[in-house]
């Protein structure tokens, strides 16, 4: 029973969660990898001697399907990767094998094509418009955007490059600076959805999806929009969920899982986007830990064609929110916590994992790319969970020299 994994860089979400689940289930695993990002996966899969790592142009499904056919038969073709999802469905359609639809999955990568779908469908209509690869920003002045709007890569991921405009003088400065960075980009402006950021974490198999949760956003303030804070809201509003549903229904989302972002506006949700993959940043493990479930081995399950349990077993009386401390600034970390592993108060229970090693110097990216490290905080009491996690952040250093 072999499981293809498809990857670009290596993940924490792949090498603590899903290949350590793939093999406990007795697969045989082959990762496919690109040739930038192949070397990285070796030296990843040194602990795991029984994952097999082969070379393969990715982000091309027709590459990914011969690279299979010629090597042993698939049981599952998978990716947690937000580029490669089309790609993975694909090939599983290919084999005839269990997968997402590619045009859901389609749906979901392209930003402007989640929006055209949604309002066709007369699920929500957003104000936006495309910005083809090349062409100046002020085309777009002459369709009078509603400022504030939000001008980001059409594909993007991560929050990279996502900036909220006011004016015509902003919107043409931003959109000049993202093609410098992105020539070959196509850029998505939509009118700002203001509100509390909230998210829906899905699990879906043949029957249907079910909820797992939720996570309250915290972002940094304006122009940009990272993710510095997410607490675990453990039983949604149903009112709220019922209707982010019925929007992931509209787009063909289902199989497996799925991280849907959305502000609640006059008591309705407003879809930002949706990652059509489990939620990333280690909010996958913890969320796996305080549901106390085996998150990782029931995704991959439901790629094998299996059904998921009628009950999952979840646990709901714990408490847990995840924080990252960011780099405000370019240059070398000088000084910041190691590992830790900690219960500092009753049963509260705190991990922090770097994500930066002292004396690397990085650019300032106003993404998740400036994460200093992660910090996981779980307990049954909600204060003492906060109280546990304010305490490390505040007593803890981190210092970057420019």
């Amino acid at each position: 029973m072999r499981l293809y994994l498809l990857a670009l860089n290596p993940t924490d979400s792949v090498t603590e969660g899903f290949l350590p689940a793939a093999l406990d289930l007795g697969m045989d695993v082959t990762l496919l990898a690109d040739a930038a990002h192949e070397q990285a996966h070796r030296k990843v899969c040194a602990a795991f001697p029984a994952v097999e790592v082969l070379a393969c142009d990715v982000r091309d499904f027709r590459e990914v399907v011969g690279r299979i056919s010629g090597h042993h038969p698939p049981a599952a073709v998978f990716t947690n990767s937000d580029h490669l999802q089309v790609q993975a469905a694909l090939a599983a359609a290919y084999f005839d094998l269990p997968g997402k639809d590619w045009k859901a999955a389609t749906r979901a990568k392209n930003k402007a094509q989640m929006r055209h779908h949604l309002a066709a469908a007369g699920a929500d209509t957003v104000w936006s418009v495309e910005l083809a690869p090349g062409r100046p920003a002020s085309d777009l002045l002459a369709l009078e955007p509603p400022y504030p709007c939000v001008v980001k890569p059409r594909e993007g991921v991560a929050g990279e490059d996502v900036v909220l405009v006011a004016h015509d003088a902003e919107l043409l400065v931003r959109c000049a600076e993202i093609q410098a960075r992105r020539p070959a980009a196509a850029l998505l402006v939509e009118e700002f959805l203001s509100g509390e950021l909230y998210t829906l974490e899905t699990l879906g198999d043949s029957r249907g999806i079910r909820v797992l949760g939720g996570f309250h956003t915290h972002l940094s303030p304006p122009p940009h929009f990272v993710e510095t804070r997410l607490d675990l809201v453990p039983d949604p509003p149903r009112a709220i969920t019922d209707r982010v549903l019925v929007q992931l229904d509209t787009l063909g989302v289902g199989m497996g899982a799925c991280h849907t972002e959305f502000v609640v506006q006059a008591g309705r949700p407003r879809i930002i986007e949706v990652n059509y993959r489990a939620v990333g940043d280690q909010c996958d493990l913890l969320l796996a830990d305080v549901l106390d479930i085996p998150l990782f081995a029931l995704i991959l399950r439901t790629h094998l064609g299996e059904r998921l349990p009628a009950d999952l077993g979840a646990r709901t009386d714990r408490h847990a929110r995840v924080d990252y401390p960011c780099a405000d600034r370019a240059g070398t970390l000088t000084d910041a916590p190691g590992d830790t592993d900690s219960a500092p108060d009753g049963d509260v229970r705190l991990t922090y994992r770097p994500l930066r090693a002292k004396g690397e110097r990085h650019e300032h990216h106003h993404s998740n790319r400036d994460y200093l490290g992660v910090l996981r905080t779980t307990g049954t009491d909600r204060r003492a969970v906060d109280r546990a996690a304010e305490d490390f952040l505040a007593t803890r250093r981190w210092s970057i020299t420019p």
